[in-house]
């Protein structure tokens, strides 16, 4: 698809800030150039120069510029940049300078668009870009350097190629079944496909991939005035939930989010578990087992200075099955329960602050390989398993003794689907979809 208008828009995000930059990229770009920055001269490629930018005789900016041209540039594309003074003003003007002289404004991705149908980045390469931008922790980000740098595409070629393979067997067999015989090509086909549907599988954690993009659920729960207010303030170091001796304070979740070790981790205080009459408080013990039913990670807070309740008791039935950390709380205080008592249990005081490490490294635990899978985007994870789909039919058909070229049938549709990751085979609706996520400027 060919790109003939030229586009711009701001590349930086908007408002107040040391510096604002203004990406035009088209055939026209240099012209802009030479029209709007001053003093003109002949440009060379991939320098900056000093300067001023000038409108119908007005200066907009003092200002640096820098010409890339095609297919050095992030496009493919003649690039310009203007980088301007911070500030909605000195931007603002240059961009209906530009809009008044012909250019277009640019949508949302565009820029990146034209670099996936200029060649430059294949698909998966291109929402790399958005995932990093968008990543709020350490191993989102690398998950999407990792993307960038073109560990999805290297992943997907690897597969594609493993396929061709078991389809160039299929075509000898059909070509020479003279010296291929039947129960041979079906067994090597049954054999490869299996192997490479799991292979897939595997690459696909959908878990660890949420876990990097959006962080970890970790919920708060126990009885009344076990201290679990007290332990969320120690965890994110802010006053977030109100501490008092009176049991059944906390009414609604109160949330926190903290930075631990490149994951963002939502803490949530939950109401006390009990019986009560009191209605606002019931409402908040439901909302406490719905949030714990869909947590990553559930701390079950107990007072270790006292003996188990029979709420104590139920709450830890209740959670045997989860994810879960026993927090012995009051530790400061003399001890009645102990963590060798307890499986995956950590002895802590809230109000001292001590402990609170060892707790954060238990619960960092339950982060362990996010984001690290060979696919960590959904869109990526759906195409891989269906492909795997599509391979353990073609084994399937094999088991069953029909003719391999049937299964083949199988094996382009896993072809078709792993095509459709990196953009080999994607219509124009899909590429709509993909880049109308971005930011304007990207």
């Amino acid at each position: 698809m060919e790109n003939r208008d030229t586009i711009a828009a701001l590349a930086t995000a908007p408002g107040t800030g040391g510096i604002a930059i203004v990406r035009v990229s088209g055939k026209d770009a240099e012209k802009m150039l030479g029209r709007l920055f001053h003093p003109v001269r002949e440009f060379e490629s991939h320098k900056m120069y000093y300067g001023h930018a000038v409108y119908e005789g007005e200066t907009l900016d003092e200002c640096m510029a820098v010409l890339m041209r095609a297919p050095r540039s992030y496009t493919r594309e003649d690039v310009v940049e203007f980088h301007l003074h911070g500030g909605e003003w000195a931007a603002q003007s240059l961009l209906s300078a530009l809009f008044r002289m012909g250019v277009r404004a640019a949508e949302p991705g565009e820029f990146t668009r034209r670099a996936f149908l200029n060649g430059r980045i294949d698909l998966s390469r291109a929402e790399a870009v958005m995932a990093l931008i968008s990543a709020e922790g350490g191993r989102a980000a690398r998950a999407a350097v990792r993307q960038l740098s073109g560990g999805v595409s290297a992943f997907i070629q690897d597969a594609q190629q493993q396929l061709l393979h078991l389809l160039s067997g299929v075509a000898a067999a059909i070509d020479y079944p003279e010296e291929i015989s039947f129960e041979e090509a079906a067994g090597d086909l049954e054999a490869g496909a299996r192997a490479l549907a799991v292979q897939l599988e595997n690459a696909c954690d959908e878990r660890g991939a949420r876990i990097a993009r959006t962080g970890l659920e970790v919920v708060l729960c126990g009885r009344p005035n076990v201290g679990k207010s007290s332990l969320l303030n120690a965890l994110s170091r802010q006053q977030r939930a109100i501490v008092t001796d009176i049991p059944g304070t906390t009414r609604d979740i109160i949330r926190a989010d903290v930075m631990l070790q490149g994951v963002r981790v939502h803490f949530a205080d939950t109401a006390g578990l009990r019986d009560s009459e009191d209605g606002i408080e019931k409402i908040g013990v439901e909302l406490a087992r719905q949030a714990i039913a869909g947590a990553d990670v559930v701390l079950t807070v107990l007072d270790a200075s006292n003996p188990l309740t029979e709420e104590d008791r139920q709450l830890l039935r209740d959670t045997e099955g989860a994810p879960r950390i026993i927090v012995l709380n009051k530790g400061d205080l003399p001890q009645v329960l102990r963590p060798e008592d307890f499986e995956n249990c950590v002895l802590v005081s809230a109000a001292r602050g001590e402990g609170i490490q060892a707790l954060e490294d238990k619960v960092i635990a339950y982060a362990a390989g996010a984001g690290e899978s060979a696919l960590t985007q959904e869109r990526h994870m759906h195409l891989a398993r269906q492909a795997a789909r599509s391979l353990h039919l073609a084994a399937d058909a094999c088991a069953r003794g029909e003719a391999v070229d049937m299964a083949a049938v199988d094996l382009h549709e896993a072809l078709a689907a792993l095509g459709r990751v990196t953009g080999e085979q994607v219509d124009e609706k899909m590429i709509d979809d993909i880049f109308s996520r971005f930011c304007v400027g990207k």
